[in-house]
C-alpha cells in the first residue's frame, strides 16, 4: 500500500528562513507536505519561476489542484487546503 500524495508541495532552499518557519508551523498544525529543494532538484526552479512570474521566490507552495501560494501565512495555507476538492 502506498501513501497518498501530499495535498501540497513546498518548494524551498536550505538557506531560506521563511521556509524553515513555514515548515515548522505546518508540522505543528499537522499539515503534511512534500518538500522540494529548488537548488537540488532538476526542474524545480522552473516550477517556482512559472508560479511567480519568473522569480525564484521561496517558499512557494503548489497545491494538488495546481494553485500556488508564495510565502503564505499558515492561515492562507489552511484556507487553500480547505478549498481543495475532497477537503
Amino acid at each position: 500500500m502506498t501513501a497518498a500524495p501530499a495535498a501540497v508541495t513546498m518548494y524551498t532552499t536550505t538557506w531560506c528562513g521563511y521556509c524553515v518557519r513555514l515548515k515548522k508551523m505546518m508540522q505543528r498544525e499537522g499539515i503534511s507536505f512534500a518538500e522540494v529543494d529548488i537548488e537540488r532538484e532538476p526542474g524545480a526552479a522552473d516550477v517556482v519561476m512559472q508560479a511567480n512570474g519568473g522569480n525564484r521566490t521561496v517558499p512557494t507552495l503548489v497545491f494538488a489542484d495546481g494553485s500556488a501560494l508564495t510565502n503564505p501565512s499558515i492561515d492562507q495555507v489552511r484556507s487553500q487546503l480547505a478549498q481543495l476538492p475532497g477537503a
